[in-house]
This record gives C-alpha cells, sequence and structure tokens, in this order.
C-alpha cells in the first residue's frame, strides 16, 4: 500500500521528511552514509510504504508471498525506505519519548495469532525466550524488529534505523540522547532482547538535533 502524506510540518513526519529530501548524510551512521532513498520523496507525494508495495519499495518485491504468509496485512508503514548496495534499509522516526511506548496489538484475534507466530520465529534471534512479551509491550518496536529479522531469515541483508530526533520543543522532545538511549534498553530488557549479531551489525541509531536541520 502507498499512502501519500501532507508536507510535515511538526514532529517526526517533519523533521525526517526535511533529512531525506535534504540529501545530507552527516546525520547517518558511517555504515548508512552511501543510502539511496526510495522514501519519503517530494516528487512522490511524500508517500510512505506499506506491506507489498514497500517490498516493491526495496527492490524486494519477490519476497511478497513470504510476507503475507509471515505477518497481516496492514503491516509496519514505514517512515522512510531506501537500499544500500541493493539491499534494504528501513526507517523508524521519533520525536518524543511517548510514541515510543506503543500499545499492545489491536489485531484482530487471527490476525493476532500470526503476529504470535511471527514473533515466536524471530524472537530467539534477538537472544530473548519471551516472544509472548513482544505483542503486548513496545508492539510498534518489536514488529520493526521482527521485519528485519524476516529479511535476513530470506537471506536478504537488511539495515533497520531508528532515528530519535532531539531538541523538537514543539511535540516536548528530549534534548539528550541519554534519554532516548534509556528508553531503548527498558524495551530491550522487557521483551528479552540481548545483543548479537543480528543486532549489532543490522541495527542501527541515528539521533539528529531539530536545530541542525536546515
Amino acid at each position: 500500500m502507498r499512502i501519500p502524506q501532507p508536507e510535515g510540518v511538526r514532529g517526526s513526519l517533519k523533521w525526517i521528511q526535511k533529512l531525506v529530501a535534504s540529501g545530507e548524510t552527516d546525520w547517518l551512521p558511517e555504515h548508512l552514509k552511501d543510502v539511496d532513498w526510495a522514501s519519503p520523496l517530494p516528487d512522490d507525494d511524500w508517500a510512505e510504504y506499506r506491506d507489498s508495495s514497500f517490498l516493491d519499495c526495496v527492490g524486494q518485491s519477490a519476497l511478497t508471498e513470504q510476507l503475507r504468509d509471515f505477518w497481516p496485512a496492514r503491516g509496519p508503514q514505514w517512515d522512510a525506505l531506501g537500499r544500500l548496495n541493493g539491499v534494504p534499509v528501513l526507517v523508524e522516526a521519533k520525536a518524543h519519548v511517548r510514541e515510543f511506548f506503543s500499545p499492545a496489538t489491536q489485531a484482530s484475534s487471527t490476525s493476532r495469532q500470526k503476529i504470535l507466530r511471527a514473533f515466536c520465529q524471530a524472537a530467539p534471534d534477538f537472544g530473548s525466550d519471551t516472544p509472548e512479551r513482544w505483542a503486548n509491550l513496545y508492539f510498534q518496536y518489536a514488529n520493526r524488529l521482527a521485519h528485519l529479522w524476516f529479511f535476513h531469515h530470506h537471506g536478504v541483508q537488511a539495515h533497520l534505523l531508528f532515528v530519535s530526533f532531539l531538541d523538537d520543543a514543539d511535540m516536548n522532545g528530549p534534548s539528550l540522547s541519554e534519554t532516548w538511549h534509556a528508553s531503548f534498553t527498558a524495551a530491550d530488557y522487557a521483551l528479552g532482547i540481548r545483543r548479537n549479531a543480528l543486532s549489532k551489525n543490522y541495527l542501527s541509531h541515528a539521533m539528529p538535533s531539530v536545530t541542525d536541520i536546515k
């Protein structure tokens, strides 16, 4: 599904659009500086993507049926998408900490069963033996991790980047990177996630200050 967006006027929608459109790379982790952005772009209605359309966007249409089997329709809507040397770069952006504390999934019983199955598959590769928590605690964070796992399970070395903005006064966002680090640490603890090869090499963070974004 392709979802056109308005030009952002506040919050993470505004800032991720500005960063991607700017072409600047100094805010990116060193190993992601050569990413070729596919969304959100001004000449594409600032569109965001989900389900099979997000696979098309990152050049992985061949995994459409596998994704349908793995996750119910209306899956994560990605704030930004790109490719690095042909592999997907998936981006989730936040401007204030409250956004991070997502509620449990509200999916139907059938969809919830599929989600729980996906978490049972993904959680062990993040060192977690408590996948049942993933649907109830930090659900948005957990489902992004599950989609990173999905690609690696199918031999695609995708990257997942969390962009956590600093100094967004309009959103009462944090000014210290330590605040974001504490939030992610708490989520990892709650979900039983441990650092391993997948999270160490393919899960990254960027914490740009909005005061530096033109």
